[in-house]
């Protein structure tokens, strides 16, 4: 059985993959958030954002023009930090389980890092 804190152990080298990992982890997270109005907001705000994220990542890879696709990325990246604002304030306040949180802002990180620099090699 996988060690649940393994959950980013694995090297995926598609960036499409780990931001589709991204965003079922971040469901998966919250799955086992306790049940108040402040969690809910933030779990509902972290789910359809990590979820834009990879999803306008997907409709950037069919773009024509790289105008186009620079476009699409931004949107992603946005959504990718509106991901992190959200773990981060779970993170201020303690609220699911700590080790998770902290992989899945690194991971946010990294990926916002790499979706910036596509941004920049195409412009």
């Amino acid at each position: 059985m996988e060690n649940k804190y393994d959950i980013f152990s694995e090297k995926i080298f598609n960036f499409e993959d780990r931001l589709v990992r991204f965003a079922g982890e971040c469901i998966l997270f919250t799955r086992n958030l306790s049940k108040s109005y402040e969690n809910e907001y933030y779990k509902n705000q972290l789910i359809r954002s990590s979820g834009s994220s990879s999803l306008n990542f997907g409709e950037a890879q069919g773009t024509i023009s790289d105008k186009d696709f620079v476009f699409k990325v931004d949107l992603s990246v946005k959504e990718l930090k509106e991901s992190r604002n959200s773990l981060k304030i779970l993170n201020y306040i303690k609220e699911g389980d700590e080790t998770i949180r902290l992989l899945l802002l690194k991971e946010v990180e990294e990926l916002i890092a790499i979706a910036s620099k596509m941004i920049i090699n195409k412009k």
